[in-house]
C-alpha cells in the first residue's frame, strides 16, 4: 500500500535541523526546537508502527518513479520498528541533552548535527534501494563524526580517527559489494535484487559480493575481528552524543546485514556458520574485555560489543526461532544501552568521574534513583522477568534445535559475565561507601534540582520503556515472530515494492 507519510520521521528531523541553523546563538530555542521535534517525531513514529502491524507493508516512491526504476522507502514491520525505537531513543537523548550538553558545544552546533544523525538512521531503515542505503550511511557517518568531535579535546580526537578510518573502510566494502551487483543484475533496488540474484548464473561472484557486504556490515556493528575501533571511541564523546553511538549506530550496521542477507543473499551452510563463528567470538571478546575495565562507558562499550554477538549468532541460525530471539534482543539492546550511557553521564554529572574506584555511596544519598538504575542494570544482566531473560531463552532453544552447543556456552558465559559485570558495578558505585578522593574534574559543582530533574527524566522514561518490553513480553515475541516470518518469506515484501 502507498503512503506518503512513511518519509515524515526523516521529514521531521530535516525540518528540526534547518529550524535549529536559523537559532544558531540561542541555544534554549534550540533545546525546546530539538525535544518537540523528537517528540512530534515519535508520535508519527507509533502512528506508522500500528499502520504496518494492522495493516501491512507501505511503500512510497519517491518523485512518483515506479519500482525499481526510481527510489523506493518501504516500511515493514522490520524497519518501521527500528524507526519507532529510534525515536524512543531520540527523544530520550533530546531531553537528556538539553542540560547534560554544554553551551559551548551547543553553539558548535550540537543539537542540529544531533536530528541529522537521527534522519540519517531513520532514512537508512525506510530505504528499499541498496544505494540510497549507502547514501543514508555516509550521512550517518558525516554527523557521528562531527557529533564525535564536537569540543576538540585530545581523547576524542584520538577516538575519532579510529571510528572514521574504520568506517571509511566499511564504506569502501559495501560501495565497492553495491558495483559488483549493479553490474551482475543491472539494478539496485533491493526486491528486484531479491529476484534476480538467483538468476545470475555464475553464484560465485554472488558469495564474493555478499563478503564484500558482510566485511561492510560487519566494521559498523562491531563484530569480531572487527570490533577494536568501538571500545576507543564511544567513551570519549559526552554522554548524550555515546548513548546515541551505544544505542543506534551499531544497530544500523545490524538491521542492514539481517536486510541483505534475508532479501538480497540467502546464505549458504558455510555462511550461515561463519555467522555462528562470528557471534561466538564477539560475545567472548567483548566479555573478557569488560571483565578488566574499571571505567563505567569502557565497560559499558565492551558489553556492546558482547551481546552485539547474541545478535550475530541468530541470524547465522536462520529460523523462525532464532530470529525472534535475535529481534527482540535488538529491541532490548537498543533501549537499554542508549540508557546505560545516559546513566553514565548522570552519574558523571553527580560525582565527577565514572572511575567506579572514585565512586560510592550513591544508593545511600539517591536510593530512589538507584532502584530506577537497578531495573536497567538487571535488565541488562537477562534477571527474568525484565527484558534481557526471554530473548536468551529464545536463543539458547534455537541453538539447542540445531546443535550448535559452542553457541548455547558462549550465550551463557556472556550472560554470566554481564551479570558480574552488574554486581560489580552495583558494589562499586551505589553500594559501598562513597569515595573520600575529590573529583577528578575541575568543572566538577553540585547540580540544581532543575538540572537534576532533566537529567533523570530520560532515564526513567527508557526505564519504564525497558520495563514494559519485559512485563508485557508476549506482545513484544509476537511483534518479533511477525518479523521473523516476513524475514524467511519475503515475496510479500517484494510484492509490496514491484506488485508482482
Amino acid at each position: 500500500m502507498i503512503d506518503n507519510q512513511i518519509i515524515a520521521t526523516v521529514i521531521i528531523h530535516l525540518f528540526t535541523a534547518l529550524l535549529q541553523l536559523a537559532f544558531w546563538r540561542k541555544t534554549v530555542t534550540q533545546r525546546v526546537l530539538s525535544i518537540t521535534g523528537s517528540f512530534i517525531g515519535l508520535l508519527f513514529s507509533v502512528h506508522l508502527f500500528s499502520k504496518v502491524l494492522h495493516g501491512g507493508i507501505l511503500t512510497m516512491n519517491a518523485a512518483n518513479w515506479q519500482a525499481p526504476f526510481g527510489i523506493v522507502f518501504v516500511a515493514d514491520l522490520f524497519s518501521i520498528t527500528m524507526v519507532l525505537l529510534t525515536s524512543i531513543a531520540a527523544l530520550a537523548i533530546s531531553l537528556f541533552s538539553a542540560q547534560g550538553v554544554g553551551r559551548a558545544r551547543m553553539l558548535y552546533g550540537y543539537f542540529p548535527i544531533f536530528h541529522f544523525l537521527i534522519m540519517g538512521l531513520n532514512g537508512a531503515f525506510l530505504t528499499g534501494d541498496i544505494f540510497n542505503l549507502y547514501v543514508w550511511f555516509e550521512v550517518v557517518i558525516i554527523s557521528s563524526f562531527v557529533l564525535l568531535t564536537l569540543g576538540g579535546r585530545k581523547s576524542q580526537l584520538e577516538g575519532a580517527v579510529k571510528y572514521m578510518a574504520m568506517n571509511i573502510l566499511a564504506s569502501m566494502f559495501f560501495l565497492t559489494g553495491i558495483g559488483i551487483l549493479y553490474g551482475i543484475t543491472g539494478t539496485l533496488n533491493m526486491a528486484d535484487l531479491s529476484l534476480k540474484i538467483p538468476l545470475v548464473e555464475n553464484q560465485t561472484i554472488v558469495n564474493l559480493t555478499s563478503m564484500f557486504f558482510l566485511i561492510g556490515f560487519g566494521i559498523k556493528s562491531a563484530v569480531f575481528p572487527l570490533y577494536f575501533w568501538l571500545p576507543s571511541s564511544y567513551h570519549t564523546p559526552p554522554s548524550a552524543v555515546a548513548a546515541a553511538f551505544g544505542g543506534l549506530l551499531t544497530k544500523v550496521g545490524i538491521y542492514a546485514m539481517f536486510r541483505v542477507f534475508t532479501l538480497i543473499f540467502i546464505p549458504n551452510d558455510f555462511i550461515k556458520t561463519l555467522f555462528i563463528v562470528m557471534g561466538i567470538m564477539t560475545i567472548l571478546t567483548g566479555a573478557f574485555g569488560a571483565v578488566i575495565k574499571n571505567n563505567i562507558r569502557r565497560l559499558f562499550s565492551y558489553l556492546i560489543v558482547c551481546h552485539i554477538g547474541f545478535i550475530i549468532g541468530g541470524l547465522g541460525l536462520y529460523t523462525k526461532l532464532a530470529f525472534t530471539g535475535a529481534i527482540f534482543y535488538l529491541i532490548h539492546d537498543i533501549i537499554v544501552k542508549t540508557n546505560l550511557f545516559l546513566i553514565s553521564g548522570l552519574i558523571q554529572q553527580l560525582r565527577g568521574t565514572m572511575n567506579m574506584s572514585r565512586l560510592g555511596g550513591l544508593y545511600a544519598e539517591y536510593p530512589k534513583l538507584s532502584l530506577l538504575i537497578a531495573i536497567v542494570l538487571f535488565s541488562l544482566a537477562g534477571i527474568p522477568p525484565l527484558s534481557g531473560f526471554w530473548p536468551k531463552i529464545y536463543l539458547i532453544d534455537a541453538a539447542y534445535v540445531g546443535e550448535n552447543y559452542f553457541l548455547i556456552a558462549a550465550i551463557i558465559i556472556g550472560s554470566f559475565v554481564t551479570l558480574m559485570m552488574v554486581a560489580k558495578m552495583w558494589s562499586e558505585v551505589f553500594w559501598k561507601d562513597a569515595s573520600t578522593e575529590a573529583p577528578v574534574t575541575d568543572a566538577f559543582k553540585p547540580l540544581s534540582s532543575l538540572k537534576k530533574t532533566m537529567l533523570v527524566l530520560p532515564i526513567g522514561i527508557l526505564a519504564m520503556t525497558t520495563l514494559f518490553i519485559g512485563l508485557n513480553a508476549e506482545m513484544v515475541i509476537r511483534v518479533a515472530e511477525q518479523i521473523g516470518n516476513e524475514m524467511l518469506n519475503t515475496s510479500p515484501y517484494i510484492k509490496a515494492v514491484l506488485g508482482k
